[in-house]
């Protein structure tokens, strides 16, 4: 069964009602449920949402706490590195990478291949030149796109009816 390490966009998206894809979020929420996906809340999302939420707002007995390891430090410096290198669009916020580079090494030690978010600007991005570059997996699932049910399945999706 596929799992998602959630993203403090999509906790947030999925918590108030009044943003954009809300519905969507809760679909993914949902169906995690429904079908006993795994979702994964990494403490740096935690400390994140905590800011400006508190934390037990959240349904944190759905969620599998996944704290940020030794060897996820490893793989994420290695990972801002390869970013770094990449050198397209760089816009050199340092701070503004930190995070989502963390999750995006949590996701690849932990086998994790999906993150739910609705961060496009960054996260998505991301992740996106890190598989370009041949340096993770993970796959971001954005809530822009809307719901679909093929991240349930590997992110396989259905033959079309003839």
């Amino acid at each position: 069964m596929s799992g998602f390490l959630l993203d403090t966009s999509f906790l947030i998206t999925l918590v108030n009602p009044d943003r954009d894809h809300h519905e969507t979020a809760k679909n993914y929420y949902r169906e995690a449920l429904l079908r006993g996906a795994p979702m994964y809340l990494s403490t740096i999302v935690a400390s994140e949402f905590h800011v400006g939420q508190p934390l037990p707002t959240l349904p944190l007995h759905q969620f599998i706490v996944l704290p940020f390891n030794f060897d996820h430090a490893v793989m994420a410096g290695d990972l801002y590195r390869a970013l770094m290198q990449t050198g397209r669009d760089w816009d050199g916020q340092r701070g503004a990478v930190k995070d989502d580079v963390k999750l995006i090494a949590q996701a690849e030690c932990s086998a994790i291949p999906f993150l739910l978010t609705a961060d496009e600007q960054t996260l998505c991005r991301y992740a996106r030149r890190l598989a370009e570059a041949g340096q993770a997996h993970v796959r971001p699932v954005v809530m822009s796109t809307g719901f679909d049910a093929a991240w349930f399945q590997n992110g396989q999706q259905s033959l079309p009816e003839a």
